[in-house]
């Protein structure tokens, strides 16, 4: 008869095996192989919460506020933005215009556009107080740098970013904002914006005259720009070097036709000027995977074997583009482009 004692260590041993090796199929399900690499297409790019509405207010002509409410929330930086995903599956992008020190909740702002593509008339009309929503992110792609001076150029809802890093500017700090909108009533927030004074604030109902408000800027003074496109290409061409957030995507449906193989699938097809390659795929592939088509959520992500690419996005990383594009957006740079699909 075996001893007790060996009866017990043999009994653990086994035990610890068991679970050792049920960790290690959990990495690799077809362990002793190595694990496999997360695939590209359709892949998250981050942890998504489901976040309650907790307050909505108007808080200017056509533009809420929604606070959406969670605990021990991600933190963010001044600059940041979060993906709602709307009742419908739309996602669309807001600026968080809120507290950063403060992990309970998040607030955005948007303005309602009457001729988009639906979502901003999805948040004005459909999401209530009560209502939850997936939320992803936060991201930052126009973070606050340290700089000897600032120049801030907002135009209407474009004030939700420039609004978390005025408040961020240590004391003392050499600054100044204009803020352009339609009219005083269109544009959010403008009580407090002018609280910090005349000598810092322009605020411009109707077209500001940039010649004028920004002749004079500093050397190495940093120039930030959020707001309609026509505004931002007018500052941008002052100021090459100009920081710009921009939520629509650069002309992904103008460029040259190209000739597109889908190796897996074993189709060429042509994409043509004035189409893009998502609609190109998903004539043939359907059930490709797809969300924002503005080139910021990552979910049309895939992987480029042959070809170069003319990225149009703001989300990948420069290694994720030596091998990959947001087909919603980007283009062939080349005459034929290869996809693993």
């Amino acid at each position: 008869m075996p001893r007790p004692l060996t009866v017990a260590v043999l009994a653990g041993a086994a035990l610890l095996t068991r679970r050792a090796l049920r960790r290690r199929v959990r990495v690799s399900p077809l362990w002793p192989l190595p694990a496999l690499d997360p695939p590209t297409s359709g892949r998250p790019r981050s942890r998504a919460l489901r976040l309650r509405v907790a307050a909505r207010e108007t808080v200017a002509e056509g533009v809420v506020q929604l606070r959406l409410k969670g605990r021990d929330l991600p933190g963010w930086e001044p600059g940041a933005h979060i993906d709602l995903v709307l009742p419908s599956g739309l996602v669309r992008q807001y600026s968080l215009c809120g507290d950063p020190a403060d992990n309970s909740s998040y607030a955005v702002a948007a303005r309602l556009v009457e001729d988009g593509r639906g979502g901003s008339r999805e948040v004005h009309e459909q999401v209530r107080v009560g209502t939850e929503l997936e939320v992803r992110g936060p991201r930052n792609r126009f973070p606050l740098v340290e700089a000897p001076g600032y120049v801030f150029v907002a135009g209407g809802i474009g004030i939700t970013p420039v609004l978390p890093m005025l408040r961020a500017l240590p004391e003392g700090a050499d600054w100044r904002l204009l803020y352009a909108g339609r009219t005083r009533e269109s544009m959010p927030f403008l009580a407090e914006i002018e609280e910090f004074g005349a000598d810092r604030v322009t605020v411009v109902a109707g077209l500001p005259d940039l010649d004028g408000e920004l002749a004079e800027v500093p050397e190495r003074t940093v120039v930030y720009c959020c707001g309609p496109e026509g505004l931002m290409a007018a500052v941008a061409e002052r100021f090459p070097d100009v920081r710009m957030e921009r939520f629509t995507p650069l002309a992904a449906s103008k460029g040259e036709a190209f000739e597109l193989e889908l190796r897996r699938s074993g189709r060429t097809l042509t994409v043509p000027a004035d189409s893009t390659v998502l609609a190109a795929v998903r004539a043939e592939l359907p059930d490709t995977l797809y969300s924002c088509e503005q080139g910021f959520c990552g979910t049309c992500q895939q992987r480029v074997l042959e070809g170069e690419v003319e990225h149009r996005d703001e989300l990948l990383t420069d290694a994720e583009r030596a091998d990959s594009m947001l087909i919603c957006v980007s283009r062939a740079r080349s005459v034929r482009l290869v996809l693993d699909l």
